[in-house]
């Protein structure tokens, strides 16, 4: 060999752009150099892919702030709420004594005969009951639409009432689908008959949900009806007049006996009816106007798969709710003052903004690992835990974006994680193509994942190092032109590295004619033996290959080259980058290098192709050596035990020298004849010959001393 040479190596201002910290020039460029790169960004970025990143952007904002007023995104935010209501839902261990039901209930039905209108003569009886009771107030959901036999007797039992009284009343206007005109006709005439100003209508018009027909809502009242029948019976909180946010649903804690008592109104009509003996009248009264003395009675159906009802927490398993239920609920909330309040708008607005701003700057940090386990982690339970915890605290989430703002995090997320991911794929390009001249494509990689790598520091491991050398070059270096030498010498490292990167190796450095590799840093693989193994076999194939093909180059004759000599060897190395402040180098140094040299040195004294020590041959799982014995290499004193990977020779006659090398390393002598016989037999294998004279020299757990490198 007659030159040394390596690559020029790193220039830490090189990738400037990869240092956490800011250089002096970059300092010095102030707000004029932020904005040159910012628009050198842009420009990186490109205009489709911003118009793209600023749409998804703007659509996460949309989604983040209106999400219940989206197709699908609605359906989510739904079953959400629902799933909080549930959560944060009261469970009350009493029935409210406040409020009674008198309903018709399927054994009333049963014991009329009819089903549909309920009968009228039987409430007449019951109002005539409950009001000597002296409730507070009474609310009929019951709507009157047409013509019956009893309306007389109706008709006078409100008439003759003291308690102020609602009567239900619905509009072809506001419920177009059950009332018709002639039936809002009916029921104003029959209102105006009664003629009694403690007789009064009132609205029952409850609005599910249209998505999905659950009830969550206070209805809307827009003055095109009376108030709603909760409004009109309880004075007290005037301005759920107005309220449009969620209805207050208690869970009772007994679910067979629900949330208020029910009373069958036939009991109350039978105190009229004369069916009834005096004295067991006047029991029967005693009793029942125990639940209804001061209380708000509400009067309706109970029947089966009538005036149903789905609920927030109908999906859970809990039923269906009966309307006359609902408006006791109502009635309830409106009495408690329960009136969660929402949400400022500008709240919403300035969420929705932060969640977009939160998937947005994660997306453009482009963290790995734990780091964006850790923020995604972080920033999934915030956005999942909040809205639980503000349903918690009696704040109104029907309109809060939930899922909206998880959506829209995403589409910031996406949005801003694709242009950074393409600005950091052009930066990363174009840095890459610069580490590529001077580093290893792992180390290149390793540094662009982790810049802080570029420190001064080195490591020791345990690697596998290999050498190589191309015999007669410095006879061949002076016998062509030196344009045909670069031509030759280019071509035949190319194709040296592109082994040695296929089989995962780290190109050190090249020295002449001579590559300098190893296996194990920075990034060490179980197969690295077997790696470095076939490497080295595949460069010397490569090597004959290139020896009976280079012909001529640029029109020169090029004379005979060498064979392409490998030594390999498993030792420790420090491995890392050395070097000054302003150049560095990847390299790896220590004894292992020494070794991994003096090996493919002695491979002409051995007359072999490729020696691979003891140390290496041990972890590999190959089965393709053959013993040449040991040696000690020049400027050493311990003896190493080499092989040579010989994958072509007859796998019988391999093992059979393995079996010869072990039985004369014991003592055997006759092992040795044989060995000399199968040499005889093999004339053209120069170096089993030459195994066998050392053999000889050395006898049984010997050595054989090398001469200088």
């Amino acid at each position: 060999m007659i030159w040394v040479f390596t690559g020029p190596g790193f220039r830490r201002d090189d990738l400037e752009w990869l240092s956490p910290y800011p250089s002096p020039m970059a300092e010095a460029e102030g707000k004029d150099g932020w904005a040159r790169r910012l628009r050198r960004s842009v420009r990186q970025i490109g205009p489709v892919r911003l118009l793209v990143t600023l749409l998804f952007l703007a659509a996460g904002l949309g989604v983040a702030r209106s999400s219940w007023e989206l197709p699908l995104s609605s359906d989510a935010e739904r079953a959400l709420y629902d799933l909080r209501f549930k959560l944060a839902a009261e469970t009350v261990a009493e029935q409210d004594p406040r409020i009674s039901l008198v309903v018709y209930n399927d054994s009333t039905l049963e014991l009329l005969g009819k089903r549909s209108p309920l009968d009228r003569r039987m409430l007449a009886r019951a109002l005539t009951a409950l009001d000597r009771m002296q409730p507070r107030a009474i609310g009929i959901d019951i709507l009157f639409d047409q013509a019956q036999p009893e309306d007389g007797e109706l008709i006078s039992a409100f008439r003759g009432l003291a308690t102020p009284t609602f009567l239900a009343f619905a509009t072809n206007a506001a419920n177009p689908d059950q009332i018709e005109p002639w039936q809002e006709r009916f029921l104003t005439d029959f209102l105006a008959r009664i003629g009694s100003p403690r007789v009064r209508p009132a609205s029952i018009l409850l609005e599910p949900d249209l998505e999905d027909g659950v009830i969550r809502r206070w209805t809307r009242q827009d003055g095109s009806l009376p108030p709603l029948l909760a409004n009109a019976m309880a004075a007290a909180h005037p301005e759920f007049r107005d309220y449009r946010g969620s209805i207050d649903f208690r869970l009772p804690a007994d679910r067979e006996a629900g949330r208020f008592p029910k009373l069958s109104i036939e009991v109350f009509a039978q105190l009229e009816s004369g069916e009834l003996p005096p004295e067991a009248r006047a029991a029967v009264e005693a009793a029942l106007a125990e639940q209804i003395r001061g209380r708000y009675i509400l009067i309706g159906g109970d029947i089966h798969d009538a005036d149903d009802f789905e609920t927030p927490m109908t999906r859970f398993g809990l039923g269906w709710t009966k309307g006359i239920e609902v408006h006791a609920h109502l009635l309830a909330q409106q009495l408690d003052g329960r009136m969660p309040a929402p949400l400022p708008g500008w709240t919403l607005w300035l969420a929705a903004l932060m969640v977009v701003a939160a998937g947005a700057l994660t997306g453009a940090l482009e963290l790995r690992g734990w780091r964006l386990a850790a923020a995604l982690i972080v920033q999934a339970a915030l956005v999942g835990w909040l809205p639980f915890q503000l349903q918690a605290m009696d704040v109104d989430t029907i309109s809060l974006p939930a899922f909206g703002w998880g959506a829209g995090w995403l589409l910031a997320f996406i949005g801003a994680g694709a242009a950074a991911r393409a600005l950091g794929s052009e930066q990363r390009r174009f840095a890459q193509s610069a580490l590529g001249k001077y580093l290893p494509p792992d180390v290149a990689r390793e540094i662009m994942r982790e810049p802080e790598r570029l420190a001064l520091h080195g490591e020791q491991v345990r690697i596998y190092a290999l050498f190589t050398d191309l015999e007669g070059f410095t006879k061949l270096s002076h016998a062509i032109t030196p344009k045909t030498l670069s031509r030759l010498l280019n071509r035949y490292l190319d194709l040296m590295s592109d082994i040695v990167l296929k089989h995962g190796g780290t190109l050190d450095k090249f020295v002449g004619d001579a590559l300098v590799t190893f296996w194990g840093a920075p990034i060490a693989r179980p197969d690295d033996a077997d790696r470095a193994i076939r490497a080295g076999r595949e460069m010397y194939e490569a090597g004959e290959e290139f020896r009976r093909t280079a012909g001529k180059i640029g029109g020169e004759e090029v004379p005979p080259i060498g064979v392409t000599r490998v030594g390999l060897h498993r030792g420790d190395a420090v491995v890392g980058n050395f070097g000054g402040e302003g150049r560095i180098q990847y390299t790896a140094l220590g004894d292992a290098m020494n070794c991994a040299a003096r090996l493919e040195s002695a491979n002409k004294a051995l007359k072999s192709t490729m020696l691979v020590s003891d140390p290496a041959k041990r972890e590999s799982t190959l089965d393709i050596f053959r013993p040449l014995g040991r040696i000690v290499l020049s400027g050493r004193a311990t003896p190493v035990m080499v092989w040579e990977p010989v994958p072509d020779m007859d796998p019988a006659l391999r093992a059979r020298l393995n079996a010869l090398w072990e039985e004369f390393d014991a003592g055997d002598m006759a092992a040795l004849a044989e060995l000399e016989s199968i040499a005889a037999a093999h004339t053209g294998d120069a170096a089993l010959e030459e195994f066998v004279y050392r053999l000889r020299e050395v006898g049984p757990g010997g050595h054989f001393v090398l001469g200088s490198k």
